[in-house]
C-alpha cells in the first residue's frame, strides 16, 4: 500500500533524474548526524528499489557504496568498557564486569563462578603466559541474548595480542543466575556467530561499533554476516552484495553449477573463488510443489530456531550477473530449468529471485573421499544434526546425505527445506506385518499410507547402502530407525519440554565438568 501511494502521489518514474540525485545529496547531509548511517543508507536503497526501475540501480541514485564512514563512530557512552586485572586483581576485575551489567536477578554463587572462569582461562592461555603493562579486558556494554542464554562478549589484550572470550549466563527455575561456561579464543567464539544459528537480540545504539569490535575477535568473518547475526539482516544483505560486486571486479573465474547431485526442486550454482552458493527455484520441478510453498518452507526455517543445524539464507530479488562470467553450461541450465526467472539487461543476466547461503561440501561427496576416522566423525555429526533439529520440533523430511553439508569447522548442517515439517505434525509408524507372502513381495504397500505418515524403518534403505557408512551409523544412531524414538521426542515436545542445544561443546560447561 505504501509503495503504491508513493508511486502514484509522486509519479516516481516520471520525475527528472536530477531530482533523485538531489534527493540522495540531501539524504547524505542528514546522515552526518546519524549514529546508524549504514542502516539509514540501506533503508534509502530499499525505498528507492521499490520505486525505481533497474536502470536506476547505480551509485548516482542509490548507495551502491557507503557515503559516510563508520570506522570510528561510537555512542556518547562508549560501546565497550575497559578493566585492568593487573591493577585490581583478576577476580575483582571479572566480578566488576558482571556487576556493571546491572542485572536484577541474583546470582546463585558468583564467587564460585568467577573462580571457574579463571580456571578455564588458565587452561586456555599458554603455559608461559605473563601479564604485561597493557593487560586489559574490553567488554561490550550490552548483553547478547539468544534462546535461554545471555552472553557477555569481550576480549583480553596482552602485549598487543587479542584473545576473544565469551561468558554465557543462564537462569535457574528459581530466578537465580549462574555462569554456564567460559569460551576463549576465536575458534570457540566463532561458533556463537555461526550462520546455522538464530540471530542474537542486542540493544545497540551504534551497530557499526559493535560489528567493528566483533571483527577484531573473528577477523575472518565478513561484516555482512555479523550484521545478519545481530538481527540486522537487510544491512547484512547490503554489505554482502557490495562484497560480491567488489569480488567480481577483482576476479575472473566463472559462475558454474555447484558440485553434487542435482535437486528436483532447486538449482544451485557458485563462483569457485567466492565461498557462497546461489539457489533458485526451478520452473520444471521433479516434485509436485508450488513456488509459493517452497518460499514458505524457507520462511519457516528463517523464523525457527535453527539450533546450529540449518543453514541461514539471504533472499534476494533482481540480482544482476555479468553474462560473460556465467559458464555456458550454467546459462543453458538456467534457460532450460528456470526461464521465467531470467531477464536480459544489456551485458547482464538478471535473476528475479535467489537464495544465497554459505557454501559447504555436500555430505555425500565428503563421505566418498573421507578417511575412516573422518567418516566416523561425519556420521556421528549427521545423526546428531538430525537429533538437534528434532529437539527443536523439526523433521527434515528428506534425510539423504546430499541434503546435508560439512562445514569447514567439521559440523554437519542441513540445507534442503522443501520437505521440512514440524515433528509434531508427523505420524511415525511401524510397518505392519505382511498378511500373506504376496503382501511381502508386492511392489506397493499393503497398508494405507497417509500424507503425514513416516516409517523410520525405511530410512535404512537409503542411508545404509554403503558398507563403509553402515557400521558408524548403527553404532551412534540406530535409534533413528525406530519409530519409538520419534514418538518419544514428539511426546516430550507436546509436554512442553524445551531441550537445551548449546552453541558450544558440552565439555566447556561447568555443570558437567
Amino acid at each position: 500500500e505504501a509503495h503504491d501511494k508513493l508511486a502514484s502521489q509522486y509519479h516516481a518514474h516520471q520525475l527528472d533524474e536530477r531530482i533523485w540525485v538531489l534527493a540522495k545529496r540531501h539524504y547524505v547531509a542528514l546522515l552526518e548526524r546519524s549514529q546508524q548511517p549504514a542502516l539509514a543508507e540501506t533503508f534509502f536503497n530499499s525505498v528507492c528499489c521499490k520505486l525505481l526501475s533497474r536502470t536506476y540501480f547505480k551509485n548516482d541514485f542509490i548507495f551502491v557504496r557507503p557515503a559516510v564512514a563508520t570506522d570510528y563512530l561510537d555512542a556518547d557512552t562508549p560501546s565497550y568498557r575497559c578493566y585492568y586485572p593487573v591493577t585490581s586483581g583478576w577476580h575483582a576485575a571479572l566480578r566488576k564486569i558482571v556487576i556493571d551489567f546491572g542485572l536484577a536477578c541474583p546470582f546463585e554463587d558468583i564467587e564460585r563462578d568467577i573462580e571457574r572462569v579463571i580456571e578455564a582461562g588458565r587452561q586456555s592461555l599458554p603455559a608461559d603466559f605473563a601479564p604485561t603493562s597493557d593487560c586489559q579486558f574490553h567488554v561490550l556494554g550490552n548483553l547478547f541474548f539468544r534462546n535461554k542464554a545471555a552472553y557477555i562478549i569481550g576480549r583480553m589484550i596482552n602485549d598487543g595480542e587479542v584473545m576473544p572470550f565469551s561468558i554465557p549466563l543462564l537462569r535457574r527455575d528459581d530466578g537465580r543466575l549462574y555462569i554456564d561456561a567460559a569460551l576463549f579464543g576465536a575458534d570457540q567464539i566463532e561458533g556463537l556467530f555461526n550462520f546455522s544459528r538464530a540471530y542474537f537480540m542486542v540493544d545497540m545504539e551504534v551497530p557499526s561499533a559493535y560489528v567493528r569490535f566483533l571483527r577484531s575477535l573473528v577477523p575472518t568473518k565478513p561484516e555482512s554476516e555479523f550484521y545478519t547475526m545481530l538481527g540486522l539482516q537487510k544491512q547484512g544483505k547490503t554489505l554482502f552484495y557490495r562484497d560480491l560486486l567488489d569480488h567480481l571486479r577483482h576476479s575472473h573465474d566463472q559462475f558454474v553449477t555447484a558440485p553434487g547431485i542435482k535437486g528436483l526442486v532447486m538449482g544451485v550454482f557458485t563462483l569457485p573463488s567466492f565461498p557462497y552458493v546461489f539457489k533458485f527455484i526451478k520452473d520444471k520441478r521433479g516434485k509436485d510443489v508450488s513456488r509459493e510453498f517452497i518460499k514458505q518452507q524457507y520462511q519457516l526455517v528463517k523464523f525457527h530456531d535453527r539450533v546450529g543445524r540449518m543453514a541461514d539464507t539471504w533472499e534476494y530479488s533482481l540480482v544482476s550477473f555479468p553474462r560473460n562470467r556465467m559458464a555456458p553450461e550454467l546459462l543453458a541450465e538456467l534457460e532450460s530449468t528456470a526461464p521465467s526467472l531470467l531477464e536480459t539487461d544489456g551485458e547482464n543476466i538478471v535473476i528475479k529471485h535467489l537464495y544465497i547461503e554459505r557454501r559447504m561440501t555436500p555430505l555425500n561427496i565428503y563421505l566418498e573421499d573421507a578417511s575412516e576416522s573422518d567418516r566416523r566423525h561425519a556420521l556421528r555429526e549427521y545423526g546428531q544434526a538430525i537429533k538437534d533439529m528434532v529437539a527443536a520440533n523439526i523433521f527434515p523430511g528428506d534425510m539423504l546425505y546430499k541434503n546435508f553439508g560439512m562445514t569447514r569447522q567439521g559440523r554437519v548442517v542441513f540445507y534442503d527445506y522443501d520437505e521440512v515439517a514440524y515433528l509434531t505434525d508427523c505420524n511415525f509408524r511401524k510397518i505392519p506385518e505382511p498378511r500373506t507372502p504376496e503382501d511381502e513381495m508386492a511392489s506397493e504397500p499393503w497398508y494405507p499410507v497417509a500424507r503425514n505418515d513416516v516409517f523410520p524403518e525405511e530410512f535404512g534403505t537409503f542411508l545404509l547402502g554403503n558398507a563403509k557408512v553402515r557400521p558408524f551409523f548403527l553404532e551412534y544412531h540406530a535409534d533413528l530407525l525406530d519409530p519409538a524414538y520419534w514418538q518419544d521426542k514428539q511426546q516430550r515436545i507436546r509436554d512442553g519440554e524445551l531441550v537445551d542445544v548449546f552453541p558450544y561443546p558440552e565439555r566447556y560447561r561447568f555443570e558437567t565438568t
